[in-house]
């Protein structure tokens, strides 16, 4: 009895920690989407590709992951992305962009009661072109790898009726290292940015050389640029 209510105990605070957490990020979506207006009210006309050489910007949104290869679980995992990125001008003659940044973003897979959740840090390396499509207007295609390091999650399943979780990042599980390709395109307005991107992983997350597994995700960010 001493055991079971031990467990509960941590159970609970597992739990309540789990919660902390995503009440965090929670509170930075709300107050990053009420700093918006106010960031575009000093717009100054907003990103101009023909002047501008240096951007940084926020971003969040939403990751629908899914697992391919030889995992069951192709089907789509909603999970969130939160991140700052920072963009260069590459060329002084056309309107290229060198962009990188650090992302925290949940992704993984679903194949009936069985979910993998994979909690990646991420570094992308994006080359993107800026179409001018009217005033304060453009139209941003990319493309470029990404590399991403797990720091958490849990897989669940159901074993007997009973339901199951453990790490996602322990041995004989996935590997931490993980890295991909990704193709999207972008659209700006003044300071206001959206995109939707789709990452192809390259690399074999399964931490078993017999078989063969790779994270893919379809990403919709939306954030500011300034």
């Amino acid at each position: 009895m001493r055991k079971l209510l031990l467990f509960c105990t941590k159970k609970k605070t597992i739990i309540y920690k789990d919660n902390r957490i995503m009440k965090k990020f929670f509170t930075a979506i709300v107050a990053m989407v009420l700093a918006v207006p106010s960031f575009a009210q000093f717009a100054s006309g907003g990103f101009e590709l023909d002047k501008n050489n240096l951007y940084y910007g926020a971003r969040m949104g939403l990751s629908l992951g899914s697992l391919t290869g030889d995992s069951d679980a192709s089907g789509m995992k909603g999970g969130l992305t939160l991140g700052g990125v920072i963009g260069l001008r590459v060329s002084t003659t056309t309107p290229v962009f060198l962009e990188s940044g650090l992302y925290y973003t949940q992704r993984g897979g679903i194949d009936g009661d069985y979910k993998a959740n994979l909690k990646y840090l991420e570094v992308p390396v994006l080359i993107k072109y800026g179409i001018e499509v009217g005033e304060g207007m453009a139209v941003l295609p990319f493309i470029g790898p990404y590399f991403s390091w797990g720091i958490g999650g849990k897989c669940e399943n159901k074993f007997e009726g009973v339901k199951q979780k453990w790490s996602s990042f322990r041995d004989d599980n996935f590997n931490h290292a993980d890295m991909g390709l990704e193709l999207g395109c972008g659209f700006e307005y003044n300071m206001l940015y959206v995109e939707a991107g789709y990452k192809f992983g390259i690399a074999n997350i399964a931490d078993n050389d017999d078989i063969s597994v790779h994270g893919n995700a379809l990403v919709l960010n939306f954030g500011i640029n300034f």
